[in-house]
C-alpha cells in the first residue's frame, strides 16, 4: 500500500534514522523508455513500526525514484509498505505490484466519479443508510457493466461505437424511458439496428 511521510511520521523517523546509520538497502537499475534512459532507484528496509503505539504493526517499507539519466530530473517517486519480505531479488516485483494496485484503484475511482456513475454525489444523502445503499447500487452497476464489457460481444460492439460512457448511458436512459424491452438482448439488438451495425457472429 502507498505510504507517504505526512501520514506515517513514526515510520519515516525510523527509516530516516536507519538511512543515516546505513541500515537502508537499495539498488539502481537502468531502463529505456523508448526515448531516453531512466535510472530506477529502489530503497527498502524490513521490520519497521508503522505507528507510535504499544505493540505497533511492523511492516516492510520500500520506495522507488525514477529519474531522467540525462539531467537527474525526478520523473516519479513513491513509497509503499507491505507484509512481504523485501530483498534485492523481490523489491522490483513488490513495487510493480504496488504501483499496479494504485493504478487500478485510482482509475476505478476516476471512472465512478467522472464517467456517468455520479459516485461523489451520493455521500450527502440520507440520515442513516441511504448513502451506503446508493453506493452499493452504483458498485453493482459498475460490476455488471464490467462483466458485460468482458463477456458480452453485443455490449462490446455498442461500447466501441458509442465510445463515451456518458453517450452510452444517455442512450440507454432515453430508450428505456420510452420503450419497454423484454431483455438486454432485445435492447442491444435494437441499438445495433439503430446504429446500423452488423450484429456480431
Amino acid at each position: 500500500m502507498v505510504c507517504k511521510p505526512d501520514s506515517h511520521d513514526t515510520l519515516y523517523k525510523w527509516v530516516n534514522t536507519l538511512a543515516a546509520l546505513g541500515g537502508v538497502s537499495g539498488l539502481t537499475q537502468r531502463h529505456w523508455n523508448g526515448r531516453f534512459g531512466e535510472q530506477w532507484t529502489y530503497h527498502y528496509v524490513n521490520d519497521v513500526p508503522l505507528r507510535a503505539e504499544a505493540g505497533p504493526l511492523h511492516v516492510n517499507w520500500c520506495e522507488l525514484t525514477i529519474s531522467d539519466e540525462r539531467d537527474d530530473r525526478v520523473l516519479y517517486h513513491n513509497a509503499f509498505v507491505t507484509n512481504h519480505p523485501i530483498s534485492d531479488d523481490t523489491v522490483a516485483a513488490i513495487v510493480t505490484a504496488s504501483r499496479t494496485r494504485w493504478k487500478v484503484e485510482n482509475e476505478g475511482n476516476n471512472t465512478l466519479k467522472t464517467k456517468g456513475y455520479h459516485f461523489e454525489h451520493n455521500y450527502g444523502h440520507g440520515q442513516q443508510h441511504l448513502a451506503a445503499f446508493l453506493l452499493t447500487l452504483i458498485l453493482l452497476a459498475f460490476l455488471a457493466h464490467t462483466l458485460l464489457d468482458l463477456l458480452h460481444t453485443k455490449y462490446q460492439q455498442l461500447r466501441l461505437a458509442l465510445a463515451a460512457r456518458h453517450t452510452f448511458f444517455d442512450d440507454l436512459r432515453a430508450l428505456t424511458r420510452y420503450w419497454v424491452f423484454d431483455s438486454w438482448e432485445q435492447l442491444f439488438d435494437f441499438m445495433l439496428r439503430g446504429l446500423q451495425l452488423a450484429p456480431p457472429t
